[in-house]
């Protein structure tokens, strides 16, 4: 029997859920904001794709053109995020997602797909090792930690845009570039807003509303990014818990 999954789309959206924030009632608000942004984006060739459990395994991707990263190149797809959790894992569930975008990019006559990662695993990226087993490969770095992966069909190749690569602003406070995208982050600025609030420690908020700010973020950017002291820091969402150890290690 094949695997049974769901592709969003604007019929089906209202009904069905999101996965990554499946159960947990604090990230509702944030579950709504996400189906509003994608909503917005399927027209845009958006692709959300999961399995029809009640568990967290899906792929989101989008061609590169709209995808909102500071990543640019020509006929590319653009993997946001790939995730396989809990039971769910070592089921090849990950195997067949990945397959199946790497399948819509050639039916598109897209020139391969592309996909962040880093040299050492990090919480919300995938790892290297096992997109190297399909074929993706570095293509472009930012410092010494993230990397631009690619499986290329035709030799075309994407890159980070030179904005991303600055890892650097002029503000010393806790900046935060953060989308709509991810159902998580909703909760995470509203966490940092009291942490900080109440520790009187100056925040700076940078909502990435539009696809130019996206493409023009001064870092590695997925969804969420954090500065502290002028020097880009992670890609890591941060809860007060997070937030402390952040600080405490400066």
């Amino acid at each position: 029997m094949e695997t049974d999954y769901i592709n969003l789309t604007k019929d089906n959206i209202g009904r069905e859920n999101v996965c990554c924030a499946i159960a947990d009632k604090k990230h509702q608000c944030g579950v709504s904001a996400k189906k509003a942004w994608l909503s917005e984006r399927i027209s845009e060739g958006h692709v959300f794709r999961k399995l029809n459990e009640n568990g967290k395994v899906f792929i989101e991707y989008a061609p590169l053109e709209t995808a909102w990263v500071p990543i640019v190149g020509n006929n590319f797809l653009y993997v946001y995020c790939l995730w396989v959790s809990g039971s769910f894992k070592g089921k090849g569930y990950g195997k067949e997602l990945i397959e199946y975008c790497i399948s819509d990019a050639k039916a598109q006559g897209k020139s391969g797909v592309c996909i962040i990662s880093s040299l050492k695993k990090k919480p919300f990226l995938s790892d290297r090792k096992f997109l190297a087993l399909f074929g993706f490969e570095i293509v472009d770095t930012v410092g010494d930690e993230y990397i631009l992966m690619a499986l290329s069909f035709d030799g075309a190749a994407p890159r980070f845009t030179d904005n991303a690569k600055k890892q650097r602003i002029d503000s010393d406070s806790l900046t935060i570039y953060y989308g709509l995208q991810c159902p998580y982050i909703p909760n995470c600025i509203e966490q940092i807003e009291g942490y900080c609030k109440t520790n009187h420690i100056p925040l700076t908020l940078m909502c990435i509303d539009s696809l130019e700010k996206a493409k023009s973020v001064p870092c590695v950017f997925n969804n969420w990014a954090v500065f502290f002291n002028g020097k880009f820091e992670t890609v890591h969402l941060l809860n007060e818990v997070h937030l402390k150890k952040l600080l405490d290690s400066q």
